[in-house]
């Protein structure tokens, strides 16, 4: 069976590897039964498993228009946010979303536990994540590069394991969730200035379409 992606399958086998959760009061907590599900078992997550678990894959055809109606739809709940640069939407390689949330926004310095007043916009984000259910869900925790490696190796995992949480607990199925740190190691501004580690201090959900096989053709 084809694997679904390559990026996927790697983030699963690297949230395995950091070993551990957090609770609500910031202490590692072990990988539930269902978490190991979807993140331990990369061997098995195939493309035709993750299909079979939303119900069936998007038409080839359909995946722009989809993907695309999906951009509109969170655009539109989070214009505040966009507007206050809480928020960023990206439409990325070809048809994947990227949604960036700022580290001052979502979490308290050094904290793992997402602000109560972030509560209302990640209801939005999941919200729109249930309604178009045929994605597959990759949140990706990033630190800037002050501090020690492996503390902002373990910040970025539990920052991305609270956004996962929040997500699942929302009620969107754990086989489409992913999530994983990269503490300071993709960077996407200079961390010279105060500016560029304030950009890199984020968690990303990075959204990609699941589409469904082709159907072979019968000789003729």
């Amino acid at each position: 069976m084809k694997r679904f992606t390559v990026f996927a399958i790697i983030a699963a086998f690297v949230a395995v590897i950091a070993g551990c959760a957090t609770a609500e009061n910031g202490k590692p907590r072990p990988i539930t039964d269902a978490e190991k599900g979807a993140l331990a078992k990369k061997d098995d997550l195939s493309k035709d498993a993750l299909i079979g678990a939303v119900g069936g894959g998007i038409a080839g055809a359909a995946v722009d228009t989809y993907m695309d109606s999906q951009k509109r739809d969170l655009e539109k709940v989070l214009a505040p946010e966009i507007q206050a640069i809480a928020i960023d939407i990206q439409k990325v390689n070809q048809n994947n979303l990227l949604i960036t949330m700022t580290s001052q926004t979502a979490f308290d310095f050094d904290s793992t536990t997402i602000k109560p007043g972030f509560y209302s916009t990640m209801d939005k984000i999941a919200n729109v994540l249930i309604r178009y259910g045929k994605t597959h869900l990759t949140i990706v925790g990033h630190t800037d590069n002050v501090g020690a490696e492996q503390y902002n190796q373990t910040l970025s995992d539990h920052r991305a394991q609270a956004v996962n949480d929040y997500l699942r607990n929302k009620g969107i199925l754990v086989q489409r969730l992913v999530f994983l740190g990269r503490g300071a190691t993709a960077p996407r501004a200079s961390n010279a200035t105060e500016e560029g580690r304030r950009l890199n201090r984020r968690v990303e959900i990075i959204v990609e379409p699941i589409v469904a096989e082709p159907q072979n053709q019968a000789p003729g």
